[in-house]
This record gives C-alpha cells, sequence and structure tokens, in this order.
C-alpha cells in the first residue's frame, strides 16, 4: 500500500490542535513579579508574545469552517485570553497527558484522530503526534520530534508556524483562496477573531 503523503493526510483534517509554548509562541517565558503573597513567597505574572499571522489565520480557518484547538501543560492567564480573542474552540490548559484532552476533543467534534491534525516542537508532543492523521512539527523543532512528523513548517514557533499549518490544510483541500476572499468580504462577525485583534 503507498505511503499517503502529506496532502493526503491534510485533506481529511476538520480539527488542527496547536500546542502553545514553542508552536503558538516562540517558547519564551516572561515573569514579571508582582509583589508577595500572605507567605511572603514572591508572586509573578506569565506573559508570552503570540504572532498575529497566526491569529488571522485562525480567522481564515474559521471562514472555512475548520475548528481549533489547543492542549497545553502550563495553565496560563496570558494563554486562556488569547484562546479567548481566537474564539479557540477547545482550550486544555495544565494537560499532562496530551493525548486524554485529544480524545476528548475528537469525541466532542464526532470525528476521528485521522481527522485531526497536531502540530508541536517537542517530545512531550509526540504521543498526540503519533495518534494523529495529520502531524507536524514546526521548524525549530526538536530533531525527535521533526523525526515522527509528517510535515515540518517552514516557519519557527511563534513566527507564524501555526498560520504555515492552516495555509497547508486549506491549500491541500483547494479552499485557502476561498477562504481568504470569504473572510475579506463577509460581514459575519460570528467566523472573526475576538476584540483583542489579531
Amino acid at each position: 500500500m503507498q505511503e499517503l503523503t502529506a496532502e493526503d493526510r491534510a485533506r481529511r483534517v476538520k480539527v488542527i490542535v496547536f500546542d502553545v509554548d514553542g508552536v503558538l509562541t516562540d517558547g519564551q517565558l516572561f515573569f514579571i513579579p508582582t509583589g508577595h503573597d500572605k507567605d511572603g513567597k514572591i508572586t509573578a505574572v506569565e506573559t508570552k508574545g503570540f504572532s498575529a499571522h497566526d491569529g488571522l489565520g485562525i480567522g481564515i480557518g474559521r471562514a472555512a469552517g475548520l475548528r481549533f484547538g489547543i492542549i497545553t501543560k502550563r495553565t496560563s492567564d496570558t494563554v486562556a485570553v488569547r484562546m479567548r480573542d481566537l474564539k479557540v474552540d477547545h482550550v486544555y490548559m495544565g494537560a499532562h497527558y496530551k493525548t486524554e484532552a485529544l480524545a476528548k476533543i475528537a469525541a466532542s467534534e464526532g470525528i476521528s484522530l485521522e481527522e485531526v491534525a497536531y502540530a508541536g516542537d517537542d517530545i512531550i508532543d509526540l504521543p498526540p503526534m503519533r495518534q494523529v492523521g495529520f502531524a507536524v512539527a514546526v521548524w525549530n523543532a526538536r530533531e525527535q520530534v521533526k523525526a515522527e512528523a509528517h510535515w515540518v513548517t517552514p516557519s519557527a514557533g511563534g513566527h507564524g508556524a501555526g498560520r504555515d499549518v492552516i495555509d497547508f490544510v486549506l491549500q491541500s483541500q483547494d479552499r485557502l483562496s476561498e477562504a481568504i476572499e470569504f473572510y475579506l468580504s463577509t460581514d459575519n462577525k460570528s467566523i472573526d477573531i475576538g476584540a483583542g485583534g489579531m
């Protein structure tokens, strides 16, 4: 039996799931001290940067009917706000077992894992990557992750890699140009990203 190409796999995708740190961000974590708690321990706010290209890509993907999710081991208010503004359908933070969250996403969407794309950058992403129909590594992923990916993005994590995945899926489905034009011309605000902007 002939091996499926990356395009073959991308054609079946209905849901795209991203890791966050190192995929939708460049992997850097910034901690801003905010004072001390009642026990005298230093408190801090965690911040990170996201690519506007990825945000707009999610809007385009939504215009085409794709669904989106994130699964991350960390819990972050910054991520919660960004995912809310992007209207991401499935948000799993504090997920120590990413395959459990992945199974919940597929079940809630009523699809098989063959219809899911997962994008990761480090070895913690290998278990979900091994289960989905289309496994993606970002350009600057660890070599072990690239070795098991069906496709590697041309852009690095936090620098448009998420948009690369969305564009590749829609291009493989012959829907990218149509989705872009629909996104640009529609008055239906429900497909667009939230008030936080791109």
